[in-house]
């Protein structure tokens, strides 16, 4: 193949109470990539939107988890990548995942599947650690696995992929940034055991939810005590957009990833529509500009696009 173009989702990360451990893929918004092999190993890296993003691959999601498997090859070839992001940087819904795991993903069909889907995930963690100062996978795996992910460990990395049931997500992204490396040092770096014990509980209760497709047990299981408290002074008008989605039916959310993207979980299209309603009567009122999403749950991960 001459080149490869790739849709490459959004994902929302914790799924409330599971943090750095539960992620899932959405079918809205995608970034759109297309990526070509060169001769010398090295990425050049073009940008076709208006972020600004750097091109020195030293210094891109993209690029860093690309030369992560310029490493591994041994012919010593390198990678042209046209990136057009859809999904803001900073909004909290996977843009920096996107970016890494749509480049090794596109890399890979190109080298004619010459990784595994977990080799794709180590290389395009390297970007997350780019992006947020830390190796994590709970955006990565959603992202190219597809579908709900978990992430047993890092090290070694056991991704563990669960039941994708009909999901309806909406999505309001308040426009303001709350990055990733920042939202991580507001942290507490010790928790209550008490604290802890309802944590392991909800995502416990949470997995076994998802696994038997029985949403009351999720909608129960939706709760953070450790680090919603804390990040959600980050985002204005978190607490009243919460109960106010809980009050039109929607099963529960929170933050997505580190925010100040919040996301609500719905049975059906038309509760996932009045959640929306919700999310932009408050931000229309508080006056703060906003784009919102609804979107399912995206089952395949980074799609391949077949051009003719």
């Amino acid at each position: 193949m001459s080149h490869v173009k790739v849709y490459s989702p959004a994902t929302v990360a914790n799924l409330v109470c599971g943090f750095d451990v539960l992620g899932m893929a959405l079918n809205e918004p995608f970034d759109i990539m297309t990526i070509r092999l060169i001769d010398e190993p090295t990425v050049v890296i073009h940008n076709e939107d208006d972020f600004d993003l750097p091109t020195d691959p030293s210094r891109n999601v993209a690029g860093v988890a690309l030369l992560a498997m310029i490493e591994k090859l041994d012919n010593k070839m390198g990678f042209d990548i046209c990136i057009e992001k859809r999904i803001k940087p900073g909004s909290g819904i996977g843009s920096s995942a996107a970016s890494a795991a749509g480049a090794v993903v596109a890399a890979n069909q190109l080298l004619e599947i010459r990784f595994s889907a977990i080799e794709l995930v180590q290389m395009a963690m390297n970007g997350e650690k780019l992006a947020s100062g830390v190796k994590h996978a709970d955006n990565i795996a959603p992202c190219i696995y597809g579908g709900l992910t978990l992430i047993r460990s890092i090290h070694p990395l056991d991704i563990v992929e669960l039941n994708p049931l009909p999901l309806y997500v909406t999505i309001v992204h308040p426009q303001i940034e709350v990055k990733t490396s920042d939202a991580r040092q507001i942290l507490k770096k010790q928790i209550l055991l008490k604290d802890a014990i309802r944590q392991w509980g909800n995502i416990a209760g949470l997995v076994a939810g998802l696994m038997k497709s029985d949403y009351d047990l999720i909608g129960r299981s939706l709760e953070d005590v450790i680090i919603e408290p804390i990040r959600s002074i980050l985002i204005p008008a978190f607490d009243e957009v919460k109960s106010k989605c809980r009050e039109a039916g929607a099963l529960g959310g929170g933050i997505s990833g580190s925010g100040p993207s919040i996301f609500m979980l719905s049975r059906d299209a038309e509760t996932a529509g009045e959640v929306e309603l919700v999310m932009k009567e408050v931000y229309n009122r508080v006056g703060i500009d906003f784009n919102t999403y609804v979107t399912t749950v995206n089952k395949v991960g980074v799609k391949i696009v077949k051009e003719k």
